[in-house]
């Protein structure tokens, strides 16, 4: 288990684990706050992202919680420290304040390796921002989520949230679980499309990394392309234009690489497809 930051005698805030040659699990490390998303935490976290997008040995990646929480959104007793404010005013501090959580956020989407977030407790708030930022979504059955700005006398939009939940359970459950501020649990989740699936709680760390094994197995131009495309997708102006993008990267791999060949071969073969990046991979690609 290796540490991305470590507070003076205390355990680190961020965790990066490799259970798998190719996956990478993340743990927000602070149970006693049910991982809340103090500057303490995310500043480590983003540190962690940037590095792990950068990790040619890492196909995808797990983002989770330690404790009972997955995250409990913004911590109102402790928020931790933000980088680079000296000499900031007020208003200022504030901007530069939400600019490193969005940053966060941001990180995730534009990671060249899939997300997994194995939800195992309380997604509240930003911690809702966070898995919904994520590619996919596994839930323990011990999990619940909850749109909490608008129990704090806030408006519920914060950290994308007003873009990603409409585009992940459709306008209308959008709206009222924003405007109520109501919690779902993790059965109401995989009905309505929150979650892909509710497993056990002993099940779900070891179900998010089998299946970021099973994605690590395909070629890594399929899987970062198939990613953005999904992503452009859900903020295309036009059908007609995301369709050229769509085609742009199927050519690309088809061409560039002897994947297609592979996959139909193997098929025939009875066998599992090896991929490979290009046609003419380099030792160790």
């Amino acid at each position: 288990m290796l540490s991305v930051t470590e507070q003076q005698n205390s355990a680190p805030l961020v965790l990066v684990d490799r259970p798998s040659e190719h996956v990478a699990v993340v743990t927000l490390n602070r149970p006693e706050r049910m991982n809340s998303m103090a500057f303490d935490v995310m500043v480590p976290l983003k540190s962690a992202l940037d590095e792990l997008s950068y990790d040619n040995s890492v196909r995808a990646i797990v983002l989770t919680g330690a404790g009972r929480g997955f995250s409990s959104g913004a911590d109102h007793k402790s928020a931790g420290s933000v980088p680079h404010v000296d000499g900031l005013t007020r208003p200022t501090y504030a901007l530069r304040s939400m600019e490193v959580l969005d940053d966060v956020i941001l990180a995730l989407r534009k990671l060249h390796q899939p997300v997994i977030a194995a939800v195992n407790g309380a997604a509240i708030g930003g911690g809702l921002c966070l898995a919904l930022a994520c590619d996919i979504r596994i839930a323990s059955v011990e999990a619940y989520f909850r749109a909490a700005g608008i129990n704090n006398g806030l408006t519920a939009s914060e950290l994308g949230l007003s873009y990603l939940l409409p585009r992940a359970i459709g306008t209308s459950r959008a709206f009222e679980l924003m405007l109520t501020g109501r919690d779902v649990d993790a059965e109401e989740a995989e009905r309505i499309g929150l979650v892909s699936r509710a497993v056990a709680p002993a099940e779900l760390l070891a179900v998010c990394v089998q299946m970021g094994v099973r994605i690590a197995s395909f070629s890594r131009p399929g899987i970062e392309l198939t990613k953005r495309t999904l992503w452009s997708g859900l903020d295309a102006g036009s059908m007609e234009a995301h369709m050229q993008a769509e085609g742009l990267g199927q050519l690309y791999i088809r061409l560039l690489t002897d994947n297609f060949d592979e996959a139909v071969a193997a098929r025939a073969q009875q066998r599992p497809p090896v991929f490979t990046d290009d046609k003419n991979p380099r030792p160790g690609n």
